[in-house]
């Protein structure tokens, strides 16, 4: 009699389902999510007075991979590891040390990959420190634009 008025009661079933229905779209957000990456560049922080003695150090990329300082080629896009970039990079640091930033200049074509070769020139153009012997020294400020 009670199903011929109407009342059907409380059904479980429907409710089990959207729950797993939520469930299933929060583990599908949760495992979209990507993981960055933590890269060790050293920001500036924007206080106290520029310096004039600072001349940043712009190098560009683009879009065919070419790297480049001043309009002159410092890597070709078959050069991997960017020899004459580091060189480079070496010996300024010896001649003026490690305050002059380094300011990353890509096209909006240009690879990513080749960003990371340049980053690694430039990590691997650190030398030895002449105030501190055992210690590299590397630039202290690196930035995009």
């Amino acid at each position: 009699m009670g199903s011929e008025e109407g009342d059907i009661g409380f059904q479980i079933a429907p409710m089990v389902d959207v729950v797993f229905v939520l469930m299933l779209f929060f583990m599908a957000c949760a495992g979209a999510q990507t993981v960055e990456l933590e890269m060790n560049i050293n920001l500036p922080a924007g206080t106290g007075s520029p310096d004039a003695t600072v001349t940043p150090i712009t190098i560009e990329i683009s879009s065919e991979g070419l790297v480049s300082m001043n309009n002159q080629s410092y890597g070709q896009p078959s050069d991997v590891n960017l020899t004459a970039l580091r060189d480079w990079l070496q010996n300024a640091l010896a001649t003026f040390g490690d305050k002059d930033p380094i300011v990353i200049r890509p096209s909006l074509d240009a690879k990513h990959e080749r960003i990371i070769q340049v980053l690694n020139a430039i990590t691997a153009a650190a030398i030895e420190d002449p105030q501190n012997p055992g210690q590299k020294m590397n630039f202290k400020s690196l930035s995009f634009s």
